[in-house]
């Protein structure tokens, strides 16, 4: 089952993504962590992330970029991975030759996120997969940031039609868009 958990910052959205994850009770949970460290301020969020997730029980993964790289080698049936989060990978792959992707690049891109989101959810009997909303501040921004958050857009269209179930965290509190409430 592939659950896609979004929501804006601050909602509560990766908790919830923990529980989630915790609430499978299989034997192989996995945390596939995104965020590639560029300075002291990304520092200190992965920092916060890790201490937060410490002592839950799960295997962390630091992987921010190629999801279809990843080999668990653990039985299907008794997996479950969380990744955390797609609009981090997205940004990595965006940006990874020090420069925002071109059209034709961006195209690439996607494909290679959904075929590493499949890689994964054909090792995992239930992969969650949590997104942002990046979309709704009113903001103008750069026309390198403004292309990146419509790949993202489109990364999110894309996971949520691939997803069983979409859920918004809105202010801690999770609103299926789609499938049954977990």
């Amino acid at each position: 089952m592939i659950t896609v958990i979004t929501g804006g910052s601050g909602s509560g959205k990766s908790e919830y993504a923990e529980s989630v994850l915790l609430a499978t009770k299989v034997k192989y949970q996995y945390y596939l962590a995104t965020m590639e460290v560029f300075g002291e301020e990304d520092q200190k969020k992965v920092d916060r992330h890790k201490k937060l997730r410490a002592g839950k029980g799960f295997a962390a993964i630091e992987r921010p970029r190629d999801l279809a790289g990843v080999d668990f080698q653990s039985p299907w049936e008794e997996t479950a991975v969380l990744v955390e989060c797609i609009a981090n990978l997205t940004a990595n792959e965006f940006f990874a030759y020090g420069r925002a992707a071109t059209r034709e690049e961006e195209m690439l891109l996607e494909a290679k996120i959904v075929h590493g989101v499949g890689v994964l959810a054909s090792q995992a009997k239930d992969l969650i997969l949590v997104t942002n909303e990046v979309f709704s501040d009113g903001e103008e921004y750069s026309q390198e940031t403004t292309e990146y958050m419509r790949m993202l857009g489109r990364m999110n269209q894309k996971l949520f039609a691939m997803a069983d179930r979409v859920v918004e965290v809105v202010c801690g509190i999770p609103v299926v868009l789609k499938g049954e409430r977990v």
